[in-house]
């Protein structure tokens, strides 16, 4: 019996994870990256507004911090949504220019021969398919 059960388990296992694949595809447009990123955020903003409720004496009174976390999470996961999709002041494909909040990347150099380590920040400012 022991050795139908780990047959039929090892079985299963096997089907789920060779049936089950996710799709890679590049993000269609800007709009759904930013909607995805802000639904995320707002569903973890929930979670951490449930999480702080169990640090309060009263937790009944505190319900109101579920919707401050799932509103700031929703903020930040636009936040977030927007400037991956946007990476430079000015954008030009098929004949059309866009323009958007350029990208602030920045970088840490390796340390100087004084002991210094430079912080280099960059953006682009125009970007285009030719």
């Amino acid at each position: 019996m022991n050795r139908i059960k780990r047959t039929m388990v090892i079985l299963t296992a096997t089907v789920l994870l060779t049936s089950m694949t996710a799709p890679c595809f590049a993000a269609e447009n800007a709009f759904k990256e930013i909607f995805e990123d802000s639904l995320y955020g707002g569903l973890a903003g929930t979670l951490i507004g449930t999480a702080l409720i169990a640090f309060t004496r009263k937790p009944a009174d505190h319900l109101d911090r579920i919707g401050y976390g799932a509103a700031a999470g929703v903020l930040l996961g636009a936040g977030y949504g927007l400037v991956k999709s946007t990476r430079s002041l000015a954008e030009m494909e098929n004949g059309k220019v866009r323009f958007s909040m350029p990208t602030i990347i920045p970088d840490i150099q390796e340390p100087n021969s004084k002991g210094q380590t430079p912080i280099i920040v960059m953006a682009e400012f125009f970007r285009g398919k030719f």
